[in-house]
């Protein structure tokens, strides 16, 4: 259920709003950032409501786990000029590269919104554990041991999925972490673990400002196999990227804060970009 707004805590005589692209629905007024900005309050206090996501790590072997998402809700914005920080998609991984981590986003003061975990790589260093970040990123595919999901942070995604103990070819891997739910754990000698579920309790939010997919934002990546053969994991719902047993991984859809997917030969794709949206009353 979207949050109720205070929308007669604002001071409306004389209020002025500016910064982001404005849309308006539903006896709202939306402020959407897909770059970092300021949001301007002048003439009076602005009640809101604010959600911010941030980036979405990069697959390699293992998928990105979704940037960390964060609601706050009956926000009382005296006069100011606020920077809204907008974390962008971490870089895809390959061959003895982790996915690289998402960057984090924040609106003025409030909580950091930290950046998606990395997938664990396959390669002639070995093969890592899936990295913590927002929601954590997916353990690589291995031959010889478990390689673990990274750990998430509190309150803001969850973890990434293992390998399971599914050792040895096609090396399947486990998949990132997204909003609401853990990233798969591979769940055979062939099969990778499927990204965590993003959020779509903001969905009313999405359709006004034409964002996310399908009523959801911070999907998980897919888990790659290391080799051409076997089943990837399939893309969180929230745009996260599908993995791959034949090609890179795909990568998370901007501004959504998804995850990528892993991939052959530990190419995994880059993470998606997060979003902050203020809603106030029309």
């Amino acid at each position: 259920m979207t949050p109720m707004l205070g929308i007669m805590a604002s001071s409306m005589r004389g209020l002025t709003v500016s910064g982001g692209t404005l849309f308006t629905s539903g006896g709202y007024n939306y402020r959407t950032f897909t770059a970092g900005g300021t949001l301007t309050v002048s003439g009076g206090t602005l009640a809101c409501d604010i959600i911010v996501s941030a980036g979405g790590a990069g697959g390699s072997s293992g998928a990105g786990g979704a940037g960390g998402f964060l609601a706050f809700t009956s926000q009382t914005l005296s006069p100011a000029a606020y920077t809204v920080t907008i974390g962008g998609g971490g870089s895809q991984g390959d061959f003895d590269v982790q996915g690289g981590l998402g960057n984090d986003s924040q609106f003025g003061t409030l909580t950091l919104v930290k950046g998606g975990g990395g997938g664990g790589f396959v390669g002639a260093a070995g093969q890592t554990n899936g990295a913590a970040g927002g929601s954590g990123g997916g353990g690589a595919g291995s031959s010889g041991a478990l390689k673990t999901g990274g750990s998430p942070t509190s309150g803001q995604g969850f973890a990434g999925g293992s390998n399971g103990s599914q050792l040895g070819s096609p090396f399947p891997s486990g998949g990132g972490g997204g909003a609401t739910s853990t990233g798969g754990n591979a769940s055979a000698s062939t099969v990778s673990g499927n990204g965590g579920a993003g959020t779509n309790v903001y969905s009313t939010w999405l359709s006004a400002t034409s964002l996310g997919v399908a009523g959801y934002i911070n999907g998980g990546g897919g888990g790659g196999n290391y080799v051409n053969s076997g089943t990837a994991g399939s893309a969180g719902a929230g745009g996260g990227g599908a993995g791959s047993t034949s090609t890179r991984g795909s990568a998370g859809t901007v501004n959504t804060g998804s995850g990528a997917g892993g991939g052959k030969d530990s190419a995994g794709g880059a993470g998606g970009s997060g979003l902050v949206i203020v809603r106030y009353a029309a």
